[in-house]
């Protein structure tokens, strides 16, 4: 398909094998605004890092790392 550009893992770019919870820079921009966690087709990343970054993720909110809900005003 013609104009259809493939997006590259940057983990597997970067030679990243394992996704650490306790990173919270790096989590935090695979999380949204609301507190939900980015799909991998959106993303661009592969599947195994996909399942590691959400484990990751998951870890991070149960150790209050980062939010479950993110603070929104009314």
């Amino acid at each position: 398909m013609i104009g259809i550009k493939t997006r590259i893992c940057r983990f597997c770019e970067n030679g990243i094998q394992y996704i650490d919870h306790k990173d919270e820079k790096l989590l935090h921009r695979f999380v949204t605004d609301q507190g939900k966690i980015i799909p991998r087709r959106i993303s661009g990343t592969c599947a195994s890092h996909q399942r590691q970054l959400v484990k990751a993720i998951k870890r991070a909110r149960h150790l209050a790392i980062l939010p479950y809900v993110a603070d929104v005003a009314r």
